[in-house]
């Protein structure tokens, strides 16, 4: 039996992947750097191997699948070519494996992975799923007749697949390190709507969306009238939001989410109109949708004292104007506080204007250094740069988080796709080690 080996193990899609193979009785391990990623507890608790990088590493009878951050260069991939072996790009993998069964994707500039974790814990408590989640989770399920998975449009890596179904959830410029702007964007969301076998599900409050071609059916869902799928009547209360859902103009069922915010809202609505259009009972429906915790990184939290500690993914304009609205529904008399850190130079430099604007939506606003990527590591401005933009913001060291403790009932909300965790992690053993000697 082959040994399926991943390079580059703990990035959140191959760890999921590596999850889903391990549970379906495949032989699994994989390399990565010997640092510390949230993506590894899973990892460890299905007992799959991590082992640090080396060309030692690579046998014979081996299947190796790299990850996109690590070219061809890489000692493990050149190890592996040497021997013969099969090296497959984890998208490449991932567009062949989806065949077995019926296959979901889930698209969009922003909300994929809250949208896939939504409709891995409906689907998995009504039919046999798999699913594969960008928080780095995944299930395999040997006899699965639905898999659901999260696809990215970065370097248009959502190419190949050709899904039966796409939930596209919006269209919206981001990565300006590698789209040129909002149409190169639309052109890469067009060309994967083609390849889409059996509907697209669609939201139609989107501009870009209500333009979009393809040979199938597609599937409006939204709060407009023009919508197949409707939310009316929303209500918010302590438990969630509750609205009722309109197919065609016709009544269909009431349903409860257990989050806040319109994209939520529209979010749970793609996931109903799918159920829908394959005969999902709509009681199933409503009872899962109610039970769902969350994914990980994504409105995470926590009390700490007096406040409530968030930890979340938001790294675009888009994504911090969601979250803030969240927060300020579930939350709606407390401050609410914004500990930010921009994630890579191209981005905080394009959306600079209106990443302050966002930003300027909080009650409060610390700022943390501009976290650099793999692929960029520095650039032409800095955190002062946002600094200015923003009224009364203050920047934040990992080493000195004592500002916050001044938000004594504030909803504090750490938020980054970077290592932003390592600032709550500071503030929090701070906050610990001050109750202890207080």
């Amino acid at each position: 039996m082959t040994v399926y080996h991943f390079i580059g193990i703990k990035g959140s899609g191959m760890s999921a992947l590596a999850q889903i193979l391990h549970d379906m009785n495949y032989q699994v391990q994989g390399s990565d750097y010997d640092k510390y990623f949230f993506t590894q507890k899973s990892l460890e608790e299905s007992g799959i191997k991590i082992l640090p990088f080396n060309e030692d590493n690579i046998h014979e009878g081996m299947t190796v699948i790299a990850g996109n951050a690590f070219p061809d260069t890489h000692e493990e991939v050149v190890r592996a070519k040497e021997l013969n072996l099969p090296v497959l790009r984890y998208h490449k993998f991932l567009g062949e494996f989806m065949n077995r069964f019926t296959s979901i994707a889930v698209t969009g500039a922003h909300g994929k992975t809250s949208t896939t974790g939504l409709l891995a814990h409906v689907m998995e408590g009504i039919k046999p799923t798999s699913y594969l989640i960008g928080d780095g989770t995944g299930k395999g399920v040997e006899d699965a007749q639905y898999f659901g998975f999260e696809a990215c449009e970065y370097r248009r890596h959502f190419l190949s697949y050709f899904p039966d179904y796409a939930i596209m959830l919006n269209i919206d410029f981001d990565h300006p390190d590698y789209f040129a702007n909002i149409d190169d964007v639309y052109s890469a969301f067009q060309e994967m709507a083609m390849q889409v076998n059996k509907g697209i599900i669609a939201c139609g409050d989107d501009e870009h969306l209500q333009k979009i071609q393809a040979k199938v059916p597609v599937i409006f869902y939204g709060f407009g009238e023009v919508n197949d799928f409707q939310a009316r009547n929303i209500t918010i209360n302590e438990s969630g939001t509750t609205f009722d859902v309109f197919v065609r103009n016709n009544a269909y069922a009431t349903f409860t989410i257990p989050t806040y915010g319109n994209h939520n809202i529209l979010n749970a609505l793609s996931v109903i109109a799918l159920c829908h259009y394959e005969d999902i009972d709509k009681e199933a429906v409503q009872e899962r949708l109610l039970s769902f915790k969350g994914v990980k990184r994504r409105f995470t939290e926590k009390q700490l004292g007096n406040q409530i500690i968030i930890d979340d993914y938001a790294h675009h304009p888009t994504e911090i104007h969601a979250t803030i609205e969240s927060a300020k529904q579930k939350y709606p008399n407390r401050e609410v506080v914004i500990v930010f850190q921009p994630h890579t130079f191209t981005r905080t430099q394009t959306f600079l204007a209106d990443f302050a604007d966002s930003l300027s939506q909080a009650d409060k606003v610390y700022l943390c250094e501009i976290f650099g990527s793999a692929r960029e590591n520095h650039g032409k401005l800095s955190i002062e740069d946002l600094k200015g933009k923003i009224n009364d913001a203050e920047i934040i060291e990992e080493e000195d988080t004592t500002a916050l403790l001044q938000h004594e009932d504030g909803v504090i909300i750490f938020m980054g796709a970077g290592d932003v965790q390592k600032f709550q992690q500071a503030y929090e053993n701070m906050y610990n080690g001050k109750m202890k000697t207080s």
